[in-house]
Parts: C-alpha cells; sequence; structure tokens
C-alpha cells in the first residue's frame, strides 16, 4: 500500500507527487482502470493472445 509521511519541513505538494509516483510503481491505478468495467474471460484471452502476437 502506498504512503508517504509528511514532515514539518516538507511541501505536500512534493509528498503528493511522491504519492503519485508510489501508486504508479505499485500499479494501483493501472488495476482500478482494469477493474472499473467487468471484462469476460474470453475477452481477456483475446486480448493477451493479441499483446502476444506483437
Amino acid at each position: 500500500m502506498a504512503e508517504v509521511k509528511i514532515e514539518t519541513n516538507r511541501d505536500f505538494e512534493k509528498a503528493l507527487r511522491g504519492f503519485k509516483l508510489q501508486c504508479k510503481r505499485e500499479g494501483i491505478i493501472k488495476r482500478c482502470r482494469e477493474r472499473q468495467y467487468y471484462t469476460k474471460p474470453s475477452q481477456k484471452r483475446r486480448e493477451k493472445a493479441k499483446n502476444k502476437k506483437r
């Protein structure tokens, strides 16, 4: 889980930037977008096979 502790002398904008970077590294945003809509298992297999050809 992404977590950023803000110290008294640290700028909030820098902390927010660090939090976004951690979320990107952990793939949290990507997983949320994938799970936003239901995708049938057959569709997932087709997409996986399509990406594998590339």
